[in-house]
């Protein structure tokens, strides 16, 4: 075991998955031996040769084409793109190509790739640096999209998805890569693609998050005690944003009859809206309160001047859980 950070824990997977299979190849953006523009990439192109972790042009439609190539000739490519906004030209590739390639075959050709992507805001950066477009690439078939907020997570959820027979999508929040440590088996384990995580159980509210507002919504829970001492909340970290636990947030919200949705993104057509329509489907005869979100404006993302005006943080969240909480029809 180690105590370590999210960016170590996206090391030690890419470590422990090279060394496990000789066909896990990473590369994208100074990721050699400059380790890319976070560090999570240092000291595996001196591990494992640069033909095993190298750089590339700056192109993302590129790196998800070539990345394509190699998981249909039997490689395990890691892919990283330097920002999840930045991702967006190589959206036709995955939109046409990577997301369709088992189904177009019938199975013949596969695509079992990786494309890691930081994202969101906090570390005042630009717009492309800054955003949180996990919505866009979750509406495509064919791709499953996870988020970690823990390092436990973060090196589960990137071991499975290299071991995942389709492609799958990493979206590492950076305001989360050295926020905090935890300790982390140093052995190859997987957390299961489309599980979510009980953060603490409750019996009044269910929130469900994911990524940095994990800890935004820890914090608000923690505040809420000063209004609502006798509160308890069901606090629900996604984990996989696609496929989503469905049976845990739905029997969550069937126990406690108010939801809240907490994401970073913007609101209109987002992970929030589906989840909030699919308990609306199964769950409204439970329903105490009118279902609802805590998440960014319907704005293109702030220079970090407007950054702290834009983003959600525990604040914003208590204030939503205390309209929940107070609400009678």
């Amino acid at each position: 075991m180690a105590i370590i950070n999210n960016i170590k824990a996206v090391t030690d997977a890419l470590d422990c998955a090279m060394q496990r299979d000789p066909n896990v190849i990473v590369f994208g953006e100074d990721v050699g031996t400059e380790g890319g523009v976070f560090r999570a990439t240092q000291g595996l192109a001196v591990k494992f040769g640069n033909d095993r972790c190298f750089n590339a042009p700056i192109s993302e439609a590129m790196f998800a084409g070539v990345g394509l190539g190699m998981a249909m000739n039997g490689m395990k490519p890691v892919v990283e793109m330097q920002f999840e906004g930045l991702g967006l030209a190589s959206l036709q590739n995955i939109f046409t190509n990577i997301s369709r390639m088992r189904n177009r075959t019938r199975g013949k050709y596969t695509a079992p790739m990786v494309i890691r992507m930081p994202m969101g805001g906090g570390i005042r950066a630009l717009e492309h640096h800054s955003e949180a477009l996990e919505a866009v690439y979750a509406h495509i078939p064919g791709v499953q999209i996870v988020c970690p907020s823990t390092p436990y997570d973060t090196k589960g959820l990137i071991l499975a998805a290299i071991d995942s027979p389709d492609p799958v999508i990493v979206v590492e929040p950076t305001k989360l890569y050295r926020a905090f440590k935890q300790e982390v088996p140093d052995e190859h384990y997987i957390v299961p693609i489309g599980e979510g995580y009980k953060i603490q159980e409750g019996n009044d509210l269910t929130v469900v998050t994911y990524g940095a507002q994990t800890v935004d919504c820890q914090k608000a829970i923690a505040l809420l005690k000063e209004t609502h001492p006798n509160a308890t909340i069901d606090l629900i970290d996604l984990r996989s944003i696609k496929p989503w636990d469905k049976k845990m947030v739905i029997e969550s919200v069937k126990k406690t009859g108010r939801l809240l949705v907490v994401h970073e993104a913007v609101k209109s057509f987002s992970v929030s809206a589906e989840i909030i329509a699919t308990v609306n489907e199964e769950c409204f005869e439970y329903i105490k309160a009118p279902l609802s979100r805590c998440t960014g404006y319907d704005v293109i993302t702030p220079f970090d001047r407007g950054e702290g005006y834009f983003q959600v943080n525990p604040k914003k969240v208590l204030v939503k859980m205390q309209e929940l909480l107070d609400f009678k029809f």
